[in-house]
């Protein structure tokens, strides 16, 4: 099963780790800072080239 993404300024669906996927723009990213985030906490911009990106849970 594919890891659903989420988008930055999207709501966290479940409390748990999530890390970059990729930059909204298209591009790659080397950005592999993983987070913790509770349900409901806003996925941020990528935390390394502060851009909107794509998150997926990591554990």
């Amino acid at each position: 099963m594919a890891n659903k993404q989420f988008k930055t300024g999207e709501k966290a669906p479940e409390s748990g780790n999530y890390k970059v996927d990729k930059l909204v723009n298209g591009n790659k990213t080397d950005d592999n800072t993983e987070i913790s985030l509770s349900e409901g906490d806003q996925f941020p911009p990528s935390p390394s080239e502060n851009e909107a990106a794509y998150w997926v849970k990591s554990s």
